[in-house]
């Protein structure tokens, strides 16, 4: 062999980088539904539907905007309804 392991080569560390992405965006979304039920009790299918769609730029927006939301409504808002 080349003496090259499989943590080595480069198709193993994309996938590795591209799981934890994808670990940080499943995290980011969890905690995003968890934060707007518990303040705003059970969300409407379309509204978590919506949030699912998000990415995680907009998930991290969108947890510092909901410190703000008083109602159903702002979230409505910033999701854009």
């Amino acid at each position: 062999m080349l003496g090259i392991t499989l943590q080595q080569t480069r198709f193993y560390q994309d996938a590795k980088e591209e799981g934890r992405e994808e670990g940080r965006e499943e995290g980011a979304r969890s905690l995003v539904m968890r934060l707007l039920t518990r303040r705003m009790g059970e969300l409407p299918e379309a509204i978590a539907a919506k949030i699912e769609s998000l990415s995680i730029e907009q998930l991290e927006d969108l947890v510092e905007a909901l410190l703000d939301f008083q109602s159903l409504a702002d979230l409505e808002a910033w999701l854009d309804f």
